[in-house]
């Protein structure tokens, strides 16, 4: 009974802690006292209290509880919660929950996520930030917003500036200072630089049958919202870990898992929740842990957009089973706004086994705060943009060696290693991308402790890469926001191939999910400075699968989908892009069929449909189309 009694203080303790935004223990230190209690005492009352106790006043009731969600850091569990079910994975921002109350259309509260039951009024804090519309279009009914609020790295490093100005002290991590503005009573104008994500719609009727459907309406309706990847299969499972962990490290806002959702509302509903969290629902984590060690040198090295990325050596230290001594500073904005520099001891966590990354100062040293003015490569001059430091030069020779071992690695090239890559570079053989595919098995001869046998592998394995999917072709060029996942979503969307992508305009790039107008912008900006590399890869032989020259009955038609179908509306999609078409998330006047079964709707699709003069079609007529009846 002690025992029981003191986990439940430190749980309560920690939890409170950690919704105040100043935790002193790591969620897998937290993870592992409640399992200690679970094994324990099962149905212990703590486990029904979802966040943390609020003091003050502004308590605002939820009309359904905020809830936390049951978690798993083992992949073979989340394979068996999963099933043969389809799922819907997000990434888990980690920040402020909050619930936005919209009546008429008009934004009229919001709320923190409290203790679960009540929450925070503050209102007042989010009409300053951007990214929370305050008007919706068409919505007369009331409906509540659940999402996330967080501090995007670059704004992050502006609020500090910012606070300074002001005589304030510079905030500790992007996290607290979320936590730190929402509980503020002035300085109001701050919250401008807090950004804030949509994952979850509620209403008395919802307008869609499943989990994707939901992200679909509310970007449509202006909400940012979290990328999404819809999984019929679990065969990407693995590759959806493996992007977050990459975004752990180099993303510009911190996430601490992935989220996981069965996609049909149907399942949703028959499965419910528990007082706790939705049965439908399961986070995926990496499990973390924190240590403290000094930095003995800071290294600046090249990457392949001529961004000049810190990483400290530090003194070793075991670390989640392994010994560290590398730990990634992000980028140049955090070693400025941290002033690190030789000497400090730092906080750093390994989380997801992917390089430890730095948390926080625990010690400064007295050692001078310094970067490179020149590249450490080239020599060139270095340029401050923002929150980073960038090589002037363009064909600096360490920038172009990642462009190339990019490429080689997305592509599948797993027998020329970055050092071998190195020799080749050096003795002049290779200068680009496309110039590893010229080399002979003779030139391979010619490199250090490379025999015949060696030599016709690596040959053969270069060459065997020319004839590859079109979307791993794409994921392997480094375009700007051209992660595989996103790639496969233009190219599902009817834009499967180069011709078709060229011809592809912002607004029509902005239709299909994942993009925003900005981001659309960036990818289609790099795909057009790729193609000199694209055309000279299909000179020396690139073979990829493009649209079919047979003509298809919708080939490059734009379909937009609302309201409940017969078919599974995967399945239906799929027959439409098998047909040749384009799905769109919504409508606009170059939609040109609006597929639903419904005869009349006040769904703001099917309102656009009519303003639009756009044909509106039912599921009878699409399988007519598509030749499936």
């Amino acid at each position: 009974m002690e025992r029981i009694k003191r986990l439940e203080e430190e749980i309560l303790r920690h939890r409170a802690l950690y919704y105040q935004g100043r935790s002193e223990i790591s969620d897998n230190e937290y993870d592992l006292l409640e399992e200690e209690l679970k094994s324990i005492d099962p149905n212990n009352y703590v486990f029904s209290i979802v966040g943390s106790e609020l003091k003050g006043r502004g308590k605002v009731r939820h009309k359904a509880k905020m809830l936390s969600l049951n978690k798993t850091y083992d992949i073979d569990d989340l394979r068996e919660w999963i099933g043969v079910d389809n799922v819907v994975s997000t990434y888990k921002i980690d920040g402020v929950s909050c619930s936005l109350i919209y009546q008429n259309g008009r934004l009229s509260m919001g709320k923190t996520r409290g203790d679960g039951t009540y929450g925070e009024n503050i209102t007042s804090k989010l009409m300053w930030i951007e990214s929370i519309p305050k008007d919706l279009d068409g919505l007369t009914d009331t409906i509540e917003i659940r999402g996330e609020l967080y501090c995007p790295e670059e704004k992050f490093f502006h609020l500090a500036d910012e606070m300074e100005k002001i005589g304030q002290d510079r905030p500790s991590s992007q996290r607290n200072i979320v936590a730190g503005l929402m509980g503020r009573k002035e300085n109001l104008e701050l919250c401008r630089y807090i950004s804030f994500q949509a994952f979850e719609y509620m209403a008395e009727e919802l307008p869609f049958n499943s989990e994707h459907d939901k992200f679909k309406l509310m970007s449509n309706l202006g909400f940012e919202t979290p990328n999404f990847i819809l999984h019929t299969d679990n065969t990407r499972i693995e590759d959806a870990i493996e992007e977050a962990k990459v975004f752990m490290s180099e993303g510009d806002y911190q996430i601490d898992g992935l989220v996981f959702a069965y996609d049909e509302l149907e399942k949703q509903r028959s499965l419910g929740e528990t007082s706790h969290h939705p049965r439908y629902k399961m986070a995926f984590k990496f499990k973390g842990e924190s240590k403290v060690t000094t930095i003995k040198k800071i290294i600046w090295s090249v990457s392949r957009n001529g961004v000049l990325t810190p990483v400290g050596n530090v003194e070793k230290i075991e670390l989640s089973g392994a010994r560290i001594s590398r730990v990634t500073l992000h980028n140049f904005g955090m070693v400025r706004h941290y002033n690190l520099k030789h000497g400090d001891r730092i906080e750093i966590i390994r989380s997801g086994e992917v390089i430890p990354k730095f948390l926080s100062v625990v010690e400064s040293s007295g050692e001078q705060f310094e970067y490179p003015s020149k590249c450490p490569e080239c020599g060139a001059e270095t340029i401050i943009e923002d929150i980073r430091l960038y090589c002037s030069n363009p064909n600096c020779s360490a920038r172009i060696k990642e462009q190339i071992l990019n490429f080689i690695q997305k592509i599948g090239i797993y027998d020329l290693s970055s050092k071998r890559l190195d020799a080749l570079i050096e003795s002049g053989m290779v200068k680009s991308t496309v110039d590893v595919y010229k080399l002979s098995i003779d030139d391979f001869k010619k490199m250090d402790k490379v025999k015949d046998k060696l030599a016709e592998k690596m040959h053969k394995s270069i060459q065997g890469t020319k004839h590859v999917d079109f979307v791993t072709f794409l994921a392997s060029l480094g375009i700007s926001g051209g992660a595989y996942n996103t790639c496969k979503k233009v190219v599902d969307a009817g834009f499967n191939s180069i011709e078709k992508i060229s011809k592809l305009t912002v607004s029509e790039l902005s239709l299909i999910d994942s993009f925003a107008e900005k981001s659309s912008e960036e990818f289609l900006k790099s795909f057009n400075e790729k193609l000199p590399l694209i055309n000279e890869l299909i000179g020396v032989g690139f073979l990829f699968k493009t649209h079919s020259s047979v003509e298809k009955p919708l080939d490059g038609k734009k379909i937009c989908i609302t309201g409940a179908l017969s078919e599974k509306r995967s399945l239906i999609e799929k027959w439409i892009r098998d047909a040749g078409g384009v799905i769109t998330g919504s409508v606009s006047n170059k939609t040109d069929y609006l597929l639903t079964n419904d005869q009349e709707s006040n769904s703001s699709k099917f309102k656009k449909a009519k303003q639009f003069g756009v044909e509106i079609i039912s599921e009878e007529k699409v399988k007519k189309m598509v030749n499936f009846l």
